[in-house]
């Protein structure tokens, strides 16, 4: 299946790990939707400007997951922050989505360098966490786009 298979995860971690100072959140990253646990890093993301990737976005019971498939006609919306200059900051992040980059064939997400197109033209490589679940068992956000009245919860009608 292309960018799930292992080997590609391990590449992107063993090769790219300082490549990017930027991050696409689509979900309980982004400093909007961020649990306690996680706020306090998620406000010192610096916003760039909304964004997309192609692929598909899951329901996962109270946080979304992307699957990424530069091949489909869906797209997963977000946004494109920039990481501050703190060297724990991806340690951090990692923790939280459950991402192991020494083990990516047992994390929930794994951590990849993907293109993301702006939505004020141009493209950026960005940090993007997939998920490595099975997408049978989740119910896809047709929209693409995760949306919260409180942090945890997903809603397409929320503003």
């Amino acid at each position: 299946m292309g960018l799930r298979s292992a080997g590609l995860y391990w590449r992107v971690f063993t090769g790219a790990l300082k490549m990017s100072r930027f991050l696409f959140a689509y979900g309980t990253l982004h400093p909007r939707y961020a649990p306690a646990e996680i706020a306090p890093f998620a406000a010192k993301l610096t916003p760039i400007g909304e964004g997309f990737a192609y692929g598909v976005l899951y329901d996962l019971g109270g946080y979304p997951g992307a699957i990424l498939d530069p091949s489909s006609q869906q797209t997963i919306a977000g946004t494109v922050f920039q990481l501050p200059d703190e060297p724990q900051i991806l340690d951090e992040l990692d923790r939280y989505e459950e991402c192991d980059p020494a083990a990516p064939d047992t994390s929930l997400f794994v951590r990849v360098l993907h293109s993301v197109a702006l939505a004020t033209s141009g493209t950026l490589q960005c940090w993007i966490y997939v998920w490595k679940g099975d997408p049978t068992s989740a119910t896809v956000i047709p929209s693409g786009r995760f949306r919260s009245g409180s942090p945890g919860a997903i809603s397409e009608s929320n503003a």
